[in-house]
């Protein structure tokens, strides 16, 4: 007997507002979010690093809050808004004002962690604006603490978030 009874191999469609655009496509039950925005809407910006969302590569955000991509389903983002680091830039391409503390400040090496880190860093510091909340250096390590950097280059990326935090 050949019976799939989960449904395992069924696409279903799934529709999120993708950087404030509706975007429509299919997914099988168990596609991460991170291969369906990659492979499914062709938004490469998100990065698959350990997929066991220890490195933080894959962080977008979900309904304004950053989360690992790499943990959750695409169906689970079936009808919300997903964020990517490519909403970050303004018209024309226009750096955000963290993507260019970022340039600045050299805050990227190879750049396959940046989006991750530009994803929660963004969210973080929002949050933190909300609050009326500065935060320390030692505030900022704590938040890098959950990004993995393979080339080490923390150093330029507190600067530069310390930078944006105190503007």
């Amino acid at each position: 007997m050949n019976h799939d009874i989960l449904g395992r191999q069924q696409l279903y469609p799934v529709t999120i507002e993708v950087n404030g655009r509706s975007r429509r496509g299919h997914s099988t039950t168990r596609m991460l979010l991170s291969d369906y925005l990659r492979h499914e809407l062709g938004l490469t910006g998100t990065h698959v690093g350990c997929e066991h969302g220890v490195c933080g590569a894959c962080t977008v955000q979900l309904d304004g809050v950053a989360c690992r991509s790499c943990l959750t389903l695409a169906v689970q983002a079936d009808g919300r808004r997903v964020d990517t680091v490519e909403s970050l830039a303004g018209e024309g391409g226009v750096l955000s004002e963290l993507q260019a503390a970022f340039k600045r400040h050299h805050a990227l090496q190879c750049g396959f962690c940046t989006a991750g880190i530009l994803m929660s860093s963004t969210d973080w510091l929002q949050r933190l604006r909300q609050q009326g909340r500065k935060p320390s250096e030692q505030d900022v390590r704590d938040m890098l603490s959950g990004h993995l950097c393979r080339c080490t280059g923390y150093a330029p990326i507190v600067k530069a978030l310390m930078e944006v935090a105190d503007a």
